[in-house]
C-alpha cells in the first residue's frame, strides 16, 4: 500500500491565494453591508424641517479597504505561522521568550511605577492617567478573582464598585469617620453584597449567570438612581472628605502637611499621596490573590473553573467555593469604589454604568485569565490607549475594536495566557517525573 507524502498534499501556493481573497472579498462584502447605512448615507433635518439624505462615500470606501486588506494580512499570517500549539498562532520559540521576559518585566513594571511620580512630578496629566490606570488594574484584579480563578462570568462587577463608593461617602459626611477608618468597611460591605449575589446563582453557569450577573448591576444603579433621600440620586454625592496622612490633611493651611514640613505648598503633593494610596491597594490585591491561589481554597477555585462537575466529585464544596470567590472580589471591588470616591470628592450613579464592567472584564480576558502580569498590561494598554487615540474622536472605538479583534486571533488566552495549576500542584509533577525517569513509576 503506497504512502502519500505530506508534500503531496499540501495545497499549491495558488490554490493559498485564491483562499485568500476570497476571505477577503468575503470580509470586505460584509462591512459594506454593515456599514453602509451606519456611515455611507448620512440624514441631517433641513432648513424647513424636512430630512436631507446625502452620502459619505470616501469613508465607506476606505473601511472596506481596511477590512480588505486587513483579511489579507491576517489569513497571510495564518498561512505563514500556522497554528504552533493549541489555540495559538504565536511560534514556541517566541512564547519561551515571552514567558521568561515575564520574570524581569513585573519588576521593571513596578520600579518604573513606583518612579512616575518623580519623573513626571510637574505633568499633572500624567499623574492623573497614573493614577486612573493603578484604578482599573486593581479592578482587573478584583475581577479576576471571579473570572479568571473561579471562572464565573460576572457582568456586573461595577455594583461591587458603586457599593464601596457609596459606602465610604454615606459614612464619610454622615459621621464624619476618616478614609482610613472607612476603607475597611466598605470593603466588607461590598464582600457582604457579593455573598448576596452568590447566592441567587449557585445553580447558574455560563449565559445563565453572565445575564444574572448583569441584572444585579443594572439594579443596584437604579437603586442608588431612585433613593434620593440616601443617597442624593441623579445629583450624587458631593463635598466627600479627601484622606489624610496619618490624620494630617495634605490642605494650604497651617495645620496642613506643607505647613508642618516648612516647605511651599503645591495641590500636586496631593496628587502624588494619591498615586501611591492606590499603588499600594493595588500591590495589596495582588500579594493577596497570589497567597489565595496556593491555599485550598485557590485551588478550589481552579478545580471549579476547569470542571465543576468533577469537583464535586471531589468532595469540594462548590457552594463555599463560589460564594468566597464572590465575597473576596467584591471586596476589592469595593476598595477601589472608596478610593474612587475620595479621589472625585463626587460620585453620582453615571460613574457606575455597565460600560465600566464591560471595560473591566475586556481587561481581565485580553491580559490572560488568572494572569496578574497580563491583567496589568491590558489595563495600561487598554486605559492609554483611550487616552493614545483620543483624538480620532468617532473612531478611537473602531481603532480599539479592531485591535481587541488581531489580538483574540494570535493571543486567543491574552496577552499572557495563565491557567497552570499553583506551585504545589507543579512541585509534585516534578517529582512524579523524576521518580519515572529513575525507573521507580
Amino acid at each position: 500500500m503506497t504512502t502519500i507524502s505530506s508534500d503531496h498534499v499540501k495545497a499549491s501556493p495558488k490554490s493559498d491565494i485564491a483562499f485568500i481573497l476570497k476571505k477577503a472579498f468575503i470580509s470586505a462584502a460584509v462591512a459594506l453591508v454593515l456599514f453602509s447605512l451606519m456611515i455611507g448615507v448620512r440624514t441631517e433635518a433641513g432648513p424647513t424641517g424636512q430630512l436631507i439624505y446625502w452620502t459619505r462615500f470616501d469613508d465607506l470606501a476606505a473601511i472596506v479597504a481596511a477590512v480588505f486588506g486587513g483579511s489579507i494580512l491576517v489569513e497571510a499570517a495564518r498561512r505563514w505561522l500556522g497554528p504552533i500549539g493549541p489555540g495559538t498562532l504565536v511560534p514556541a520559540s517566541v512564547q519561551g521568550v515571552v514567558a521568561q521576559s515575564g520574570r524581569f518585566l513585573a519588576p521593571a513594571l513596578l520600579v518604573f511605577t513606583l518612579l512616575v511620580p518623580v519623573i513626571f512630578y510637574n505633568q499633572r496629566y500624567i499623574l492623573d492617567l497614573g493614577i486612573l490606570v493603578l484604578t482599573y488594574v486593581m479592578l482587573g484584579w478584583g475581577l479576576n478573582v471571579v473570572v479568571g480563578l473561579a471562572g464565573l462570568l460576572d457582568l456586573g462587577y461595577v455594583a461591587f464598585y458603586a457599593v464601596g463608593a457609596y459606602s465610604y461617602a454615606l459614612l464619610a459626611t454622615s459621621f464624619d469617620l476618616s478614609f482610613w477608618v472607612c476603607l475597611p468597611l466598605a470593603g466588607l460591605l461590598a464582600a457582604c453584597w457579593g455573598v448576596m449575589l452568590g447566592f441567587p446563582v449557585l445553580r447558574l453557569r455560563g449565559d445563565y449567570l453572565a445575564i444574572v450577573t448583569l441584572a444585579f448591576g443594572e439594579i443596584i444603579r437604579l437603586v442608588i438612581l431612585n433613593w434620593q433621600s440616601l443617597t442624593g440620586g441623579p445629583n450624587g454625592i458631593s463635598s466627600i472628605p479627601r484622606p489624610t496622612l496619618f490624620g494630617i490633611p495634605l490642605t494650604n493651611d497651617d495645620d496642613g502637611l506643607a505647613a508642618l514640613l516648612g516647605i511651599e505648598y503645591s495641590p500636586t503633593h496631593r496628587i502624588v499621596f494619591l498615586f501611591y494610596v492606590i499603588l499600594g491597594l493595588a500591590l495589596l490585591t495582588n500579594w493577596v490573590t497570589i497567597r489565595l491561589r496556593r491555599l485550598p481554597i485557590g485551588r478550589a477555585w481552579e478545580a471549579l473553573r476547569e470542571d465543576e462537575i468533577a469537583c464535586r466529585a471531589l468532595g469540594i464544596n462548590t457552594t463555599t467555593t463560589k460564594l468566597t470567590a464572590f465575597a473576596t472580589g467584591a471586596m476589592f471591588g469595593g476598595f477601589a469604589g472608596a478610593f474612587f470616591a475620595t479621589r472625585q470628592g463626587f460620585i453620582s450613579p453615571e460613574s457606575f454604568t455597565f460600560q465600566e464592567s464591560a471595560l473591566v472584564l475586556a481587561i481581565v480576558v485580553l491580559g490572560g485569565m488568572g494572569s496578574q502580569l497580563g491583567v496589568a498590561i491590558a489595563a495600561l494598554c487598554m486605559i492609554g490607549g483611550f487616552e493614545l487615540f483620543r483624538g480620532l474622536d468617532q473612531y478611537r472605538m473602531l481603532v480599539l475594536g479592531m485591535a481587541m479583534v488581531l489580538l483574540m486571533i494570535w493571543r486567543p488566552r491574552g496577552i499572557i495566557g495563565h491557567r497552570a495549576p499553583t506551585v504545589y500542584l507543579k512541585k509534585a509533577e516534578a517529582i512524579s517525573s523524576d521518580l519515572v525517569k529513575e525507573g521507580h513509576g
